[in-house]
């Protein structure tokens, strides 16, 4: 007898969709006070008087994934979500932010390219339960006149649940999603 029932099949969406990320927002794990999540969606995120980092993304330079980790064995599952992002030019101002990264526990928003039925773009939530942490990356001069100068960081984590959409929103992103009350955004 089967541990757990499907609930439904799944077809072919005749609308295509597109990859990338538009932008990322950061959360320091620490200021979130809570958060609300029913049927993999974020309902609610209670942020006090803290406030989102939004960093734009260059098209075609930021992606996520999320690998699904099993054990037979062990009769265990967990997942393992991967962002990887590029910022283009080295600053002193970014280095500084960086290190700061480094040093934190996140949780990490991810406003992707691909849109919802009403042509909001989707927002998904990393690291919402155990936090998502800064551990690889690269600061590249590039060789050539014409190379990329900048920075390439990989953030992960481990959930015991895949990672959760956010609730659309009314306007703009996070609008509604503190208990109605749009969530303060520093879009520096």
């Amino acid at each position: 007898m089967a541990c757990i029932a499907l609930t439904k099949g799944r077809g072919l969406d005749c609308s295509r969709t597109s990859g990338g990320i538009k932008y990322v927002y950061f959360a320091v794990y620490d200021e979130v006070l809570a958060t609300t999540i029913a049927s993999s969606e974020v309902t609610d995120i209670d942020m006090g008087a803290s406030t989102l980092y939004r960093y734009a993304m260059p098209l075609g330079t930021a992606s996520l994934s999320e690998s699904i980790v099993g054990s037979r064995e062990n009769g265990s599952i967990h997942y393992t979500p991967t962002l990887t992002l590029i910022l283009n030019k080295l600053t002193k101002e970014d280095q500084n932010e960086i290190k700061l990264l480094g040093q934190s526990k996140l949780i990490v928003f991810a406003q992707l390219n691909a849109t919802l039925a009403n042509g909001h773009d989707t927002i998904v939530a990393l690291g919402i339960e155990n936090g998502m942490e800064l551990n690889a990356g690269t600061i590249d001069s590039g060789a050539a006149w014409g190379d990329r100068g900048g920075y390439t960081l990989t953030f992960d984590g481990m959930e015991k649940e895949p990672f959760p959409m956010v609730v659309d929103y009314t306007a703009t992103p996070f609008d509604n999603a503190d208990s109605g009350s749009p969530i303060p955004i520093d879009p520096s």
